[in-house]
């Protein structure tokens, strides 16, 4: 994602203020796409606007904001800026673990809102980054279960080697043109159905 122009969905309950932000936005070099007065049905919005960033300007969010958020963040993640006036602790600790990449307390000021939004997405992306490392590692993880699962059926049920069981493991997923961890699942199920 870069700095250039961005699409952004701007949530706020108050439709003067929101004229202001947008003004801000459009002084900055952004396209606003979307202005929501809150953030009920947010992933059907983002889903259906896609908006590169979403800024929200509030006293303080509610909970069932940041549960919107949350769902969002899980569904089709976005970076996230919170201008608020709320300094408490918690509320910026649930807001953070709802997604929001940026939580700026006392307001919104037109001159902070660029480097703002480039911190929020550098923040972003490094989330994601991290995200997907963790995907991958979980996922190289179960594979390695699973492969270590079909060794041990193949060893008991052969009674060879835990080399000769991941010989065979491997020409199996050759000749079946597969990946060694669906091979390994193949026979993990197979031998499930037959105890």
């Amino acid at each position: 994602m870069s700095p250039a122009i961005l699409k952004i969905l701007v949530i706020d309950e108050s439709r003067s203020r929101a004229g202001e932000i947008c003004a801000g936005l459009a002084l900055a070099g952004h396209q606003v796409v979307a202005v929501l007065t809150g953030a009920t049905d947010l992933t059907a919005e983002v889903s259906r606007i896609r908006p590169d960033i979403i800024l929200i300007d509030t006293e303080a969010p509610s909970r069932d904001t940041l549960e919107h958020l949350a769902a969002m963040n899980r569904d089709m993640p976005r970076p996230v800026v919170i201008f608020a006036q709320a300094s408490d602790d918690a509320t910026i600790r649930k807001a953070i673990g709802a997604g929001v990449a940026a939580y700026v307390v006392d307001g919104l000021e037109p001159g902070r809102i660029k480097p703002v939004i480039e911190v929020a997405i550098a923040r972003f992306e490094a989330h994601q980054a991290l995200r997907q490392e963790l995907s991958a590692a979980t996922q190289k993880l179960s594979d390695r279960k699973l492969v270590e699962r079909a060794k041990g059926i193949l060893m008991k049920s052969r009674g060879i080697d835990e080399e000769a069981a991941y010989a065979s493991l491997r020409r199996l997923a050759m000749d079946r043109s597969q990946p060694l961890a669906q091979t390994a699942k193949d026979v993990v199920d197979m031998a499930k159905l037959l105890l």
